[in-house]
């Protein structure tokens, strides 16, 4: 073993190097960190330094970062919320799946391709890439936005439609001599089918009993283990029957959504998400064939233009269907427009089949690869261009995008229910606001109200310093998700440290985390609402105003110093348990002592009223 680990460690060291080095200076250019991993593949794979030859193997290895990515996707999706979008995914996505399959089928037969070869050809660039769509949504906040909710569909579709479409292949081959002899179809699903419920079955009967069981060891790398664990055997369920790995580990997400679980999943996960993800990358890159491209640049450009716009013909169509914004349909077409790692797969299946030969096999692997590479670009370009356009034919963005410096004194991020309420009241006494908020059809329908909204990811430093974060004097956190709602405040107070900063909490946990950011000024969204209604309860059941009001503020006050008392021992449970019961039982001591206290007095006073009386 010891022979090997020189060679292992090499390749540590070239892959990291790379990375290291690329990433940061394309983000710098402002290229975003997917084209610093492709441009760290290129430089050290065959055609570049040589540094690296087995591009393959290190990308069926990095394939893994993709299913990761797909499993967190699907612990912030509820299986309520999911079945809610079973039309979008079964409607749209599979519109664009046959649209573009049928489009691209018929256009290579009317250009000569044998009818085989265009149906493969077709099948595999329909497909998108999973991997480079969901980062660039997850870069740009785009989760919560229609674009971002159509991609998402679209994507999932296709991870639905893995095991038809592999099963296809094999049929085209030209005479039955071809065909391996495998199980009929109809097997093959009710297989799929048996899988997918053992999945559902045993996410709701058993994962939640057994990470309780696993957490109460306190073994936190164990539970880490035990993450990974259930992703790898659900991944590895899904491809034993010929579905795709990533929907198996999504499904998994979906199911643990509403655990308790799941922002502990999340956080342990989330560094092996983003280290594969890089490497998954960085092997596409190694895997360009430049010499296939340099033999046949001409034919290479034309296929990727062909296949590109003629998927953008049909998402265009879409998405004017679709219920999204004009501004963000360019993000939404480019998204899909790509070809994408599933590809790949087809046509290796093809070619293992013959239904087409290796150098038509590798003709369309570096299409695919060429129109990845592309996207991240193309988005670049379009951020720039479509601004442009729209101001120059005076088209309004829906989103209302943020171009112009302001200086008002206080930033409001986030327009839902409470950020709406709050900049109500300083609109209504003469406070200037500069409201931001990342859900266009919320802009768009606040600026039909007359509220002046911009459309803007507030955890963007350049959107802050153009919001005026440099010279204002409060910034309003009142953001929905709570990662972001963090990251903004992480950004804001390393970068405009002279802003006072004001945060809504969604519950305890949030609190806890602004808090031990540095920030005082934070109120639960929840919390007063809920004691407005307890004093309404008190005073139904007799107790005077003034004195369901007294105790409304005092259990106020208490929840609050509570939550400063467990502030410095988060992650420790058995410590967290004993301060909340023993202020819980201090609270109600006290609240004893004062009605006694009532008591006495009231009788007190009674008694005097007595003996003064003729």
């Amino acid at each position: 073993m010891t022979e090997h680990m020189p060679n292992w460690l090499s390749l540590g060291l070239v892959y990291l190097a790379a990375a290291v080095i690329a990433v940061p200076l394309a983000r710098f250019l402002g290229l975003g960190s997917i084209i610093g991993y492709l441009g760290a593949g290129i430089a050290i794979g065959p055609f570049g330094l040589k540094l690296v030859s087995d591009a393959q193997a290190m990308l069926h290895f990095a394939e893994f970062g993709v299913v990761l990515m797909l499993f967190l996707v699907g612990l912030e999706l509820e299986p309520r919320r999911l079945w809610a979008m079973r039309r979008p995914i079964f409607g749209w996505g599979s519109a664009q799946l046959i649209g573009s399959t049928l489009l691209m089928f018929g256009v290579g037969v009317l250009a000569g391709a044998p009818w085989r070869l265009a149906l493969v050809a077709a099948l595999g660039l329909a497909m998108s890439s999973t991997a480079i769509g969901l980062t660039v949504m997850a870069e740009r906040n785009l989760g919560n936005t229609s674009a971002g909710q159509g991609v998402l569909s679209v994507m999932l579709l296709q991870d639905i439609a893995a095991i038809p479409v592999l099963a296809l292949v094999p049929l085209l081959a030209i005479g039955a001599a071809h065909h391996d002899g495998g199980p009929p179809f109809w097997i093959e699903a009710l297989r799929a089918l048996g899988v997918i419920v053992i999945i559902v079955l045993g996410g709701r009967l058993l994962l939640r009993p057994a990470l309780r069981w696993i957490a109460r060891s306190e073994t936190p790398e164990i539970f880490t283990a035990a993450a990974l664990l259930l992703v790898v055997a659900t991944a590895a369920l899904m491809q034993s029957v010929g579905l795709s790995m990533a929907l198996g580990a999504f499904l998994a997400g979906v199911l643990l959504a509403e655990s308790e679980y799941r922002r502990e999943l999340e956080t342990d996960l989330e560094p092996f998400k983003g280290l594969l993800l890089g490497l998954f990358f960085i092997a596409v890159g190694m895997g360009i064939d430049f010499n296939v491209v340099l033999q046949r640049p001409g034919l290479i450009v034309a296929l990727v233009l062909g296949f590109v716009l003629l998927k953008a013909m049909v998402l265009w169509a879409m998405a004017r269907t679709m219920p999204i914004p004009l501004a963000e349909r360019p993000e939404f077409i480019i998204l899909l427009a790509q070809g994408g790692e599933f590809g790949f797969v087809i046509f290796q299946a093809a070619t293992q089949g013959r239904v087409i030969g290796a150098d038509v096999a590798s003709l369309l692997v570096a299409v695919v690869t060429v129109s990845m590479l592309l996207t991240p670009l193309l988005l670049l370009a379009v951020d720039r261009w479509w601004a442009a356009h729209l101001r120059a034919h005076r088209v309004e963005p829906a989103e209302h995008r943020l171009d112009a410096p302001q200086d008002a004194p206080v930033i409001l991020a986030g327009f839902g229910r409470y950020g709406q309420i709050l900049a109500r009241l300083l609109f209504s006494v003469g406070v200037r606001v500069t409201v931001l908020d990342h859900d266009a059809e919320q802009v768009e329908t606040a600026r039909r109200f007359g509220w002046r909204v911009y459309y803007g990811d507030a955890t963007r430093l350049d959107l802050l310093r153009t919001a005026g974060a440099a010279t204002a004097r409060v910034l309003v956190v009142a953001i929905d998700d709570m990662e972001q709602n963090l990251a903004l405040v992480d950004l804001a107070r390393e970068h405009f440290p002279q802003l006072q900063i004001v945060a809504r909490a969604r519950d305890a946990r949030h609190w806890t985390q602004l808090y031990r950011r540095g920030v005082r000024l934070i109120e639960r969204e929840t919390l007063d609402a809920a004691l407005m209604s307890g004093r309404s309860v008190l005073e139904r059941l007799g107790a005077e105003p003034h004195r369901a009001r007294m105790l409304a503020q005092r259990f106020r006050r208490h929840s609050i110093e509570q939550l400063e008392a467990m502030a410095p021992h988060l992650g420790d449970q058995a410590r967290l348990i004993s301060i909340s019961k023993a202020g819980r039982q201090q609270l109600e001591q006290l609240l004893a002592q004062e009605r006694e206290l009532a008591q006495r007095t009231r009788g007190q006073v009674d008694d005097a009223a007595q003996d003064n009386r003729p």
